[in-house]
This record gives C-alpha cells, structure tokens and sequence, in this order.
C-alpha cells in the first residue's frame, strides 16, 4: 500500500502549484483522504481533508479560500490546487488516508512534496 505524493516545487508568492497523491495497492475510494503540511521546525499540522465521495470538506483557517482538495476515485489519486501562495505556506506537504484533523486519525502516509514560496 503506497500514497505518492507529487507536484511540489518552488513558486513566487502569489502563486499557484497543484500537488497529487497517487494510490497503489489497493483502493481508497471508501476511505477520507487528507493534506498535512510540516514546515521545518514546526509541528505537522492539517491543511484539508475530503470524504470518500468527494461531497464534504474541510480546511484549515490559513488556506481556507486559497487551496482546494478533490479526488477522482477512478483514478485513485486525490489533488490540491494551492492559489495565492504565501511564504508562510513553504512546507513539506503529505497526504494521507483516513479522517479527522489530526495525524493520528490516518493510518497511511505518503513520502511527503516539498513546496516552497519565496517572496
């Protein structure tokens, strides 16, 4: 079971980046999928999550209105469109599957993008 997450790279602010998480080795499509974020030093902490159908989301204050997730369950891969990047948004971002606004509520982790936002 493997979540692959892919798209991150460095942006001016102001910005926009699409990140992707590719699942393999079974499917998803049941379960909630999220994005966390670690900048370095800092503690990993939610950014979004999205039900298993796509109908319900949810996300942090600081992205809420900038950053959208979706999924496409016939392709297993869930997405997040980052518009308006800020510094503050530089991270290492990772998917995960599972539910709730806490890591502990995942139980599979992708290898974690690396987005960067200069000013």
């Amino acid at each position: 079971v493997q979540l692959q997450a892919s798209g991150g790279g460095l942006v001016q602010a102001g910005g926009s980046l699409r990140l992707s998480c590719a699942a393999s080795g079974r499917t998803f499509s049941n379960d909630g999928m999220g994005w966390f974020r670690q900048a370095s030093g800092k503690e990993r902490e939610f950014v979004a999550v999205i039900s298993w159908n796509g109908r319900i989301t949810y996300y942090a204050d600081s992205v809420k209105g900038r950053f959208t997730i979706s999924r496409d369950n016939a392709k297993n891969t869930m997405y997040l469109q980052m518009n308006s990047l800020k510094p503050d948004d530089t991270a290492v971002y990772y998917c995960a599957a599972g539910s709730g606004r806490t890591p502990e509520g995942y139980a599979y982790w992708g290898q974690g993008t690396q987005v960067t936002v200069s000013s």
